[in-house]
């Protein structure tokens, strides 16, 4: 994890948790545009935390400890291929990685003046994905499927810390972990105390996984529910990180919805 905080004494400081994409098989957080978008937001105050995760290229041939069984064997009855079962593999434990992220910032909270009450989870495409899942789940979704025993390390991940995520940034994801977590549990994530979102993307977004459709998708979920949320069309395609609305980017864009939805005051 990569902290970026401002240069000033506060105690109060709003946190911007980010992760990176890479459709599960790699990506980093010090990509240039996440690097940018952090000091954007380091520079107006918050505390901005890009995180890593597992992907399928850390993954062996092993999954016990890694995904439960029903989630794994979900993933290979309907896998075309074996690297598709471990991109599906690498989902889950993406999602497991970010929840101790999660826990992580809250047992050092005080040690970055966040206040714990401001939290916005972001990504994009994959991370968007995994963001999604981290919004919406339920805490001990993803973390108590797998017992300590199965996976010991699961004992060093701030186990008694618990959070609250206030806001949602969605880059060009989708759902589809959603999907296949009430498919494996039946169990739908979504209820009426989920974050606040915002999502943008691209009309022309050609992958499979996160077509724009995939986004008026998730609107009209939230819209059931009567959640705020604002969709920010692009014109553009996957990865859109330079597009532009009424000549603001992205770090401007999300940072006026995070300031107008918790009702921060800014200097």
């Amino acid at each position: 994890m990569d902290v970026y905080y401002p240069d000033n004494e506060s105690t109060n400081r709003p946190a911007y948790v980010f992760i990176h994409g890479g459709g599960f098989k790699g990506g980093t957080k010090t990509k240039p545009e996440i690097v940018a978008m952090a000091h954007y937001f380091a520079s107006r105050g918050w505390v901005f935390m890009s995180i890593d995760y597992r992907t399928s290229s850390d993954l062996g041939s092993i999954y016990t400890g890694i995904a439960p069984q029903a989630w794994i064997d979900s993933i290979q009855t309907y896998a075309t291929s074996e690297e598709d079962a471990q991109v599906g593999i690498a989902m889950y434990a993406a999602q497991r990685d970010a929840k101790a992220s999660m826990r992580w910032v809250m047992a050092n909270a005080l040690n970055y003046g966040i206040n714990t009450d401001f939290i916005t989870v972001g990504g994009a495409s994959a991370g968007a994905i995994t963001t999604i899942g981290l919004g919406i789940t339920d805490e001990e979704d993803f973390r108590d499927e797998i017992s300590i025993t199965e996976d010991p390390t699961l004992l060093s991940t701030n186990l008694s810390q618990r959070y609250n995520i206030r806001s949602i940034v969605n880059f060009w994801g989708s759902n589809i972990k959603l999907e296949l977590f009430e498919s494996v549990y039946a169990k739908s994530p979504y209820d009426g105390r989920d974050p606040e979102l915002l999502t943008a993307h691209g009309t022309k977004d050609s992958n499979p996984v996160t077509t724009y459709g995939e986004a008026v998708e998730l609107k009209g979920i939230y819209d059931s529910y009567g959640i705020y949320n604002e969709l920010v069309t692009l014109n553009a395609g996957h990865g859109a990180w330079n597009a532009t609305v009424n000549n603001k980017g992205l770090s401007e864009l999300s940072f006026d919805f995070l300031v107008d939805r918790q009702q921060l005051k800014v200097e």
